[in-house]
C-alpha cells in the first residue's frame, strides 16, 4: 500500500513545501523540525493500523478501560539523513525499541554508485512491527538493502516505511521487493535525475539538516 499524504491538502503539504523552498532551507533547524513534524503525522496514522488491547486505567477517582498498543514497534532509520524523522516517530512511539543503519551511496569516478552498508545496531525483530524512516525515497536501492539486512535480525511481522518525499521508480522497487509493506509519503515526485536524485525533490536532505560532507 502506498499513501501520499499530500494527495489532499493538510499541514503536511505545507511542511513539504517549506522543505523544498530554497530560501527556507537556509534555516537548518526549521528544516529538521519540518521532517520531524511530517514523521509525527505519519506515526499517528500508523498507530491507527497497529493492534491494541483494552486495559483498566486507575484514575484518582476510579477506573476507565482504555485501548493501548498491544506491542511496541521497532523504529529504524538510515544514518544520517533519517535522524530527524526518526526523532519525530520517537516523539510518538516513545517506548519503542530502536535500530540504526549506515547505508550510503559510494560513488565511483564514472558517476555510478553502489550502496555501502557498514553498520547496524538492532534489537531482535522476530515477530515485530518495523517502522523505518528515510526522508528521500529516490532509487530505493539503499532502503531495499537496509530492510534486507534488517531481516537478519528476525522474521519481521509487518513493515511501515516513512519518507518525506518519495519518487515513483523507487517506490515501485520497494513495493516489488516488499509487497506487504506500507509506504507513507509526505509527497511523491515522478522523476529521477541522471544521478539518481529526486526531481524536483529538495536536494540533499542530510546536508540541509546537518551541513555538507566529504563525498566518498
Amino acid at each position: 500500500m502506498i499513501i501520499n499524504l499530500s494527495s489532499q491538502h493538510s499541514l503536511v503539504s505545507n511542511w513539504v513545501g517549506e522543505l523544498r523552498d530554497i530560501e527556507i532551507q537556509k534555516d537548518r533547524m526549521r528544516f529538521r523540525r519540518n521532517l520531524e513534524r511530517i514523521a509525527e503525522v505519519i506515526g499517528y496514522e500508523i498507530s491507527k493500523k497497529l493492534d491494541a488491547v483494552e486495559v483498566a486505567i486507575t484514575t484518582p477517582l476510579g477506573t476507565k478501560n482504555t485501548k493501548v498498543l498491544k506491542k511496541q514497534p521497532v523504529l529504524a532509520t538510515i544514518l544520517r539523513a533519517g535522524l530527524p524523522m526518526h526523532n519525530g516517530l520517537l516523539h510518538y512511539f516513545d517506548k519503542a525499541d530502536n535500530a540504526f543503519l549506515s547505508a550510503y551511496r559510494k560513488h565511483h569516478a564514472d558517476g555510478s554508485f553502489e550502496i555501502s552498508l557498514e553498520y547496524m545496531s538492532c534489537p531482535s525483530l522476530e515477530d515485530r512491527i518495523l517502522i523505518i524512516s528515510d526522508p528521500m525515497l529516490a532509487t530505493g536501492a539503499s532502503l531495499v538493502k537496509s530492510i534486507e539486512h534488517l531481516h537478519s535480525a528476525g522474521n519481521i511481522k509487518d513493515i511501515h516505511i516513512a519518507c518525506a518525499i518519495g519518487c515513483t521508480p523507487g517506490i515501485e522497487l520497494v513495493a516489488k521487493s516488499f509487497p506487504k509493506a506500507t509506504i507513507w509519503c509526505g509527497d511523491i515526485d515522478a522523476e529521477l535525475t541522471a544521478k539518481g536524485y529526486i526531481y524536483p525533490g529538495l536536494g540533499d536532505a542530510g546536508d540541509l539538516a546537518y551541513g555538507s560532507k566529504m563525498q566518498q
